[in-house]
């Protein structure tokens, strides 16, 4: 049996199933955004795309994580 996501991730499949776009776009619309710091990622996210805090937190968190590696 797989183990269940942890952290940010666990939220990905409520946000692709609320929003009806892969995480993957996500990921590459905040790569593509000119914002680079943490906060204003997430209020763009809600702002210009309607999603709630904590889904766009998830996925700043995850998306700045992975390019920090």
């Amino acid at each position: 049996m797989a183990n269940p996501a942890k952290g940010p991730a666990s939220y990905f499949p409520s946000i692709e199933r609320t929003y009806g776009r892969p995480v993957g776009e996500w990921q590459a619309l905040i790569r593509a955004s000119p914002l680079g710091r943490h906060g204003e990622l997430v209020s763009w996210l809600k702002t210009e795309h309607g999603l709630g805090h904590g889904h766009a937190n998830a996925l700043v968190a995850h998306t700045l994580a992975e390019d920090r590696r």
